[in-house]
């Protein structure tokens, strides 16, 4: 059988066998096929650019989702930057705040801050010579009239001494029989090596400062104080482990509330049973929306549900979370009947990323994911507006000016849904929105409900800049310590406390409390500390 066809060269007809027509078809059906494997190669290969370009910014770039050109890059320009300016001088020595007469009222002259009255002064008196207290016009000696009072700020370095503790003995002068010594002062460690103010400064040093042990040892060193770091360590973990009831009051304290904030990061173990010293484990947080503030923070070697269920177990009925997307949280609250919140800062993470993967070209203007990223920043946009607004007019403002903003971004997030790939950072970004989206529009409904977890982000930065420092930690018991004191040092900040006075305070009357009213008397907001 033969077939007649046309040439694409020339009009003049082309005689072919079937079996070269069979070879044509078959060669269009591997053409097509090559065409559509070329399509997922393609597809694919963007998508591997895509998260090259990702860990290559988390690798490389900067951490801020701050949008704009405005920021100065103040490691290559700090010079520049603060090049000296009629605003920028090195600080002079403290000669008063002059005032300036203006109708109706004085003010005083602008300038730095001065020094702080509650700081102690050393005066230092400075006189002229005998032979320059005379008078040049007519010899006379000159008489002292008042002084000119000007201030600087000393800095004395770490004092270390040595507590020597003499605990007098009685004995009977007419017998053997009776011999008595003076007990020794409670102590939050028994026989321990440090005093109740080394043992703060260890810790204010390293949980909020973020300086290492083995910094702290060498810093003793230089000023007398030869400790090694191993013993350092062990004082610290003691210690963690005292502050115990305290801990499990401020838990009390925050599953009372009508609001809780939820998180984790990561944390490295090195000692753990069972496991690498590789693998991850995590530190959860929490907090409360009301009341004294309360931050507290718990170690598990695992991400599970069931800790999460542990760390949430007593929750008051009625009690709001608010957490980000991760699913243990929503079994959590799904299990206790609680009101559950999405974080519309986490939402915008996922634009920011999906923004960043995008060549530079397709960026802003009338990109889908450029009008995602606006729409939310009208959301913060009202908050801001409303931050000092009592609930209730807050409320009212929501339902004026970021319902229609909702229903804006929902309405978006229908119609590109189905049609990007769903394995992109755009794709992700999407299903991200629609499987939280109940959780994302809640906050609406009651002004006191916040939009966002930012709140609880910043409360574990600290811990974040320090793990920079320390890197990891080496026992679970370590671990355990480290959580309960960054719970205290946090929720002093959060209180307003001076953290360091306060921890002075806090072992010194700890091994003294018996009851719970004596504890409960110990909690940040209610211990008074004196001066240190």
């Amino acid at each position: 059988m033969t077939s007649t066809v046309k040439s694409a060269m020339s009009s003049t007809p082309v005689t072919i066998t079937a079996a070269e027509l069979q070879l044509l078809r078959n060669a269009a059906k591997e053409r097509d096929a090559l065409k559509g494997k070329l399509r997922v190669v393609t597809v694919e290969r963007d998508l591997l650019l895509e998260r090259l370009k990702a860990f290559q910014r988390k690798l490389f770039g900067a951490t801020s989702e701050v949008r704009g050109s405005q920021q100065k890059d103040l490691f290559l320009n700090e010079a520049e930057t603060l090049a000296p300016t009629a605003a920028t001088l090195p600080a002079q020595e403290e000669e008063g705040t002059p005032e300036i007469e203006v109708a109706g009222h004085k003010r005083k002259k602008r300038g730095r801050k001065p020094l702080d009255p509650a700081l102690p002064r050393v005066p230092m008196r400075h006189e002229l010579p005998e032979s320059e207290r005379v008078c040049q016009h007519d010899g006379q000696a000159l008489v002292e009239i008042g002084v000119e009072i000007s201030e600087q700020l000393d800095i004395i370095p770490q004092q270390v001494r040595v507590i020597q503790h003499q605990r007098v003995k009685y004995a009977c002068p007419c017998c053997d029989g009776s011999i008595k010594v003076t007990p020794a002062p409670a102590r939050i460690i028994p026989k321990g090596l440090l005093t109740e103010s080394a043992l703060a400064w260890c810790i204010t040093s390293k949980y909020q400062d973020a300086l290492p042990l083995y910094r702290q040892a060498a810093l003793l060193h230089r000023f007398g104080g030869d400790l090694s770091r191993s013993t350092l360590a062990a004082s610290v973990v003691r210690v963690g482990e005292a502050v115990q009831p305290i801990i499990n009051l401020m838990r009390d304290h925050l599953l009372d509330d009508d609001l809780v904030h939820g998180d984790e990061t990561t944390v490295q173990v090195l000692k753990k049973p069972g496991k690498l010293a590789q693998t991850k484990s995590y530190l959860w947080a929490q907090m409360n929306g009301s009341g004294p503030p309360v931050r507290l923070f718990a170690y598990s070697p695992t991400r599970s549900t069931k800790h999460a269920a542990e760390l949430y177990a007593g929750i008051k009925p009625g009690t709001v979370l608010m957490t980000d997307g991760y699913d243990s949280y929503d079994k959590v609250a799904h299990a206790n009947r609680r009101i559950h919140l999405g974080c519309w800062a986490h939402a915008r993470r996922y634009m920011i990323e999906a923004e960043e993967a995008l060549p530079k070209e397709q960026r802003g203007g009338e990109h889908p994911i450029t009008q995602f990223i606006a729409l939310i920043a009208k959301l913060f946009a009202v908050e801001a507006r409303t931050r000092e607004m009592k609930p209730e007019q807050r409320q009212q403002i929501r339902a004026e000016q970021s319902r229609p903003v909702l229903d804006e971004i929902e309405a978006m997030l229908l119609q590109h849904l189905h049609t990007v790939l769903p394995r992109s950072k755009f794709g992700e970004a999407l299903h991200y929105f629609h499987n939280q989206w109940p959780k994302l529009v809640r906050y609406v409904e009651n002004g006191a409900w916040p939009i966002s977890n930012n709140v609880i982000e910043n409360s574990i930065r600290p811990f974040t800049v320090g793990r920079r420092n320390w890197l990891f930690c080496d026992t679970v018991a370590g671990a355990n310590a480290s959580a309960n004191l960054y719970s205290i040092i946090e929720t002093c900040k959060a209180n307003g406390v001076d953290t360091y006075r306060y921890l002075v305070a806090l072992f010194k009357a700890l091994p003294l409390a018996k009851t719970a009213d004596d504890y409960e008397a110990l909690l940040p907001w209610n211990l008074k500390t004196s001066a240190v």
